[in-house]
């Protein structure tokens, strides 16, 4: 169970990056239309990767288990920091920042606005999702694409 939600975990970060890109490139062409369905896609996909990885974060991994047990401990060591810390929080701060701008796009009332506050914040929601993806190279980093 617990390689298997990593997998799925894995690949559908990408498709919520690539659609949290996709909504500010679209609210910066102004084409309204795109940058509704990528926003939705860009939620949806956040939505699913918050419930994976809090399925993962509190009952799957062992490797949580183990930071868990000492806390204080895994603090000096970054890539356990790096897993108890750092992802969480910049990945909840994605979620938010991107359910925020959306419902401020949606109580916009003029289509200038609406384009800015959806590009603004699923700029910035990408932008946390990019920090705090686990890139091969840093601290506590995984496969760009898990297929095992």
């Amino acid at each position: 169970m617990y390689t298997t939600a990593l997998i799925v975990h894995n690949w559908i970060r990408w498709v919520a990056l690539i659609a949290a890109i996709g909504a500010a490139f679209a609210a910066l062409r102004k084409q309204d239309g795109a940058a509704e369905r990528w926003g939705l896609i860009a939620m949806t996909t956040l939505d699913l990767q918050m419930l994976l990885g809090l399925l993962l974060y509190l009952a799957l991994s062992p490797n949580t288990a183990a930071i868990m047990n000492n806390f204080a401990g895994a603090m000096k060591d970054p890539t356990a920091r790096f897993w108890a810390v750092e992802h969480v929080a910049s990945m909840f701060l994605a979620v938010i920042i991107a359910h925020v701008g959306r419902v401020l796009a949606r109580k916009a009332t003029s289509p200038e606005a609406k384009r800015k506050r959806t590009l603004i914040c699923f700029a910035i929601a990408a932008l946390f999702m990019i920090i705090g993806m686990p890139w091969p190279g840093r601290p506590g980093g995984r496969p760009l694409l898990r297929i095992s």
